[in-house]
């Protein structure tokens, strides 16, 4: 029996937007034929990152598609092409749903036999005043541009991560991110500066920092002391940081694990209080369309919530090239189960507050949010069997019940006492 009690009169804090997503469903044809998906699941945030594709496509959102020759004149609004990043920002603007700005470039997955792009700028002075221009192009109407509302601007992302996104030094990035940085703030204070897309710190607390027995520079390792370096870096030379974003791709124990390092270790180098994301995670992202991914989507939203992370964005939301689109059948375009986990979370996140739950059982993961009027509880169970429910602290006669499991996705159901194992239950009254 797992006992979940419910106290709605205390009132946690705010629902985060933990069901943001990465890149949108952009099609060949440029067109936002699936945007709608996005409204309709209440997507706070799409991370533009990797974005149609390799190379973003040759046309999309990455510094050297859209300042394509680092010779031309920076203040000159002819030196950029902004063409399909404008309608990539239109489109979701009328979907509702906010741009994540990741400056920087596409991933190039067959980096080690032949990069293109992901080296350090030749001169990152330079390539910190295109960065400024594009923010000052999309929030301050530069160049024919936009006043969107744009809050978060990530300098890179997976800089830790050779070659495949990065063929320097850590500390060519380290003056890459501080010329950016400093430049955007200075010229847009409003904004959110961040950095860098870390690859993670998956099992880091199993490695032996001071040794590598095989003498060649150990990955986990090299990432820490990518990390640390980094914020040691922007205490000496006073450079400024609103966020700093990482990446999962392990199940949500392992992520909740991870999440509590980063924390300990920013606490540990004078930035405790800075704001974190995690924006890039997908559990088990070889299991899409089944009960099993959407319950762990479902856990890991639950669990952020309850730990650190202000964002989140799940890797992410094409409707192509599984097994990283999670929300979206790569055949039919159609959603699959792990979209619904998003639109389960939605309908907490859209009642605003986070209202107390104490659950006594492991590896079953509850949340319950309220406007004060309605009410809402989800539950994710990844326990390894069937769990009978007693669910106290609330009248739930006239509560509506909604199941994600491998045969429904969000359907309605009868009242019950009892969830699935590897099923998701949203409950509404």
């Amino acid at each position: 029996m797992a006992n979940i009690f419910v106290d709605l009169q205390n009132k946690v804090g705010p629902i985060k937007p933990m069901h943001g997503g990465g890149q949108p469903p952009v099609i060949s044809t440029a067109s936002d034929k699936y945007f709608h998906y996005l409204t309709e699941a209440g997507i706070p945030y799409s991370r533009l990152h990797d974005v149609g594709g390799a190379l973003g496509c040759g046309k999309y959102v990455d510094i050297q598609n859209i300042f394509r020759d680092f010779s031309a004149d920076v203040e000159d609004p002819a030196s950029y092409d902004f063409t399909f990043t404008d309608l990539l920002l239109e489109q979701l603007h009328k979907a509702g749903v906010e741009p994540y700005y990741r400056l920087g470039e596409t991933i190039e997955n067959a980096g080690k036999v032949k990069t293109y792009r992901v080296g350090c700028p030749s001169d990152v002075e330079k390539w910190a005043s295109i960065c400024e221009h594009i923010v000052r192009h999309y929030t301050k109407g530069w160049a024919d541009g936009y006043f969107y509302k744009i809050t978060y601007w990530e300098v890179w992302g997976e800089p830790d991560n050779p070659p495949y996104l990065w063929t320097d030094t850590p500390e060519a990035y380290y003056r890459l991110y501080e010329a950016t940085a400093k430049l955007i703030k200075k010229m847009h204070p409003d904004v959110k500066v961040g950095a860098y897309g870390s690859t993670g710190f998956h099992r880091i607390w199993e490695l032996p920092y001071n040794s590598c027995n095989d003498g060649k520079r150990h990955t986990r390792l090299y990432r820490l002391e990518f990390f640390r370096n980094f914020f040691k870096y922007l205490k000496e030379t006073d450079t400024p940081i609103d966020f700093f974003s990482w990446h999962s791709y392990n199940s949500t124990k392992d992520t909740l694990r991870q999440d509590r390092f980063i924390h300990e270790e920013l606490v540990a180098l004078g930035y405790g209080d800075l704001e974190t994301h995690l924006n890039e995670w997908d559990p088990f992202a070889e299991e899409l369309g089944t009960a099993h991914h959407s319950a762990e989507i479902a856990a890991m939203m639950i669990a952020m919530q309850n730990s650190y992370p202000a964002v989140c964005c799940i890797y992410d939301m094409r409707t192509v090239n599984a097994p990283y689109c999670p929300l979206f059948n790569p055949i039919t375009h159609k959603p699959i189960h792990g979209y619904y986990s998003m639109v389960a979370f939605h309908t907490l996140y859209r009642l605003g507050m986070q209202a107390e739950v104490h659950c006594d059982t492991e590896n079953l993961y509850a949340l319950a949010a309220t406007d004060g009027r309605r009410h809402a509880l989800m539950i994710s169970n990844l326990t390894g069997e069937k769990q009978a429910l007693s669910i106290d602290g609330v009248d739930l006669s006239c509560a509506k019940y909604h199941v994600i499991d491998q045969e429904r996705l969000l359907s309605w159901s009868p009242a019950v006492d009892f969830i699935e194992n590897n099923s998701v239950l949203l409950i509404e009254w």
